[in-house]
Formats: structure tokens, sequence, C-alpha cells
């Protein structure tokens, strides 16, 4: 279980005074390349899943990740998800995002159960959307701070995974209101915005 705080920032003026805050705490900063898919008759989204295979881009060690995750849940700015994830070689991740059916014949644990899971004899894209992440080490947790790039528009979002997210978001938000970051609660996660079509009003 994936448990996130998820706040989303209004504009890009938000977005990059915040980068400007947190500078002193950068860690790092990740081009992903996030793409999305489904078994042909559907299999995962019937069961509210989804598989999903992210590149990191611009890097000297480009990799790649598959990942289910099921069951997605966004309360009061706090995800929880199912995900089990592991690491790919970026060259059969390429192949499969050229052709999904090749899928099928990748060797992975994670296709492993979605196969026998969810009965997925084949599998289909979905498209996706990149994802320009920067990571920051901030009092002691974590910090990933995103801009979204979708075909409909940019998304801003603040994400930070802990096993105590009422805790650190109150720590996030008074953060926030002193200085002066507008912000509001998560109401859906990226997938859910990409498969909608249209940034969240």
């Amino acid at each position: 279980m994936e448990i996130e705080v998820k706040l989303r920032l209004p504009n890009k003026a938000s977005h990059q005074k915040l980068l400007q805050l947190l500078s002193p705490f950068h860690i790092t900063t990740h081009h992903q390349h996030n793409t999305f898919f489904d078994g042909t008759g559907s299999q995962l989204s019937s069961r509210r899943a989804v598989l999903r295979l992210r590149f990191y881009e611009q890097t000297d060690i480009p990799k790649c990740f598959i990942c289910l995750k099921a069951k997605a849940v966004i309360t009061n700015g706090v995800s929880r998800v199912e995900e089990d994830e592991e690491e790919v070689d970026p060259s059969i991740g390429y192949a499969c995002l050229e052709d999904p059916g090749k899928l099928i014949n990748v060797d992975s644990r994670v296709l492993g159960r979605v196969k026998e899971e969810f009965g997925a004899n084949g599998f289909k894209g979905l498209g996706g959307f990149r994802t320009v992440r920067s990571v920051y080490e901030w009092n002691g947790v974590k910090l990933e701070v995103d801009e979204v790039k979708y075909e409909f528009g940019d998304l801003y979002e603040v994400e930070c995974e802990n096993v105590e997210p009422e805790k650190v978001k109150g720590m996030i938000e008074t953060f926030f209101k002193e200085n002066g970051i507008e912000y509001s609660e998560s109401l859906m996660s990226k997938f859910a915005i990409f498969r909608a079509g249209k940034l969240p009003s």
C-alpha cells in the first residue's frame, strides 16, 4: 500500500515560487515518461487497476519500471493505492511501448501477477504523459514537486509518501501558508485526470 499526501498548486507561478523556496533542499530532478496499459478485454480497468511503464529519461543511466496500481482512493488530500513495482530493461520497455502486445512475453513478476490474478491474455496501450519531478529532502521527509505535461494542459502537484500522512500534510500546509503558497487538496490521481482528458476545475 502506497500512502501519499497530494496537494495541487494552482498555476506555474505558485510552482516556480515553491521551487525557489525549496532550492536549498534539492536532491535531484527526474524526467519521467509515464505510459499506461490495460488488458485487451479491459481486465484491469474493470477491477480499478492499471499497468504503468515509467521511463526515466534525460539521464546518464536510463531506467524503466513496470508497476501495477489498484484501488486508488484519495480522501482529504491523502492517496492510498495498492502498488507493486519492479525494474525492467528500458529497451524492453520501449519495445512494449511501440507494440503493447509484447508485454505478454516479458519475464516479469508484476506481469505474471497481472496475467494470473486479472486473467489478462493481451495488452492495449492507453497513452500517457510526461512529468518533471523535482525531489527535495525537507524537514526529514522527501517532497516531490511535479510539473505534469498533458496534451490538454499542465498540472502542478506536490507529493510526499509517508506512513503518517496527516501529520506530514499539516507540516506542509503550515509551510505553504507561512510562505504564501496557494494550494488545494488533490481530488484525482494524475492517471484519472489523464483519462478524463481535462484538467480539474
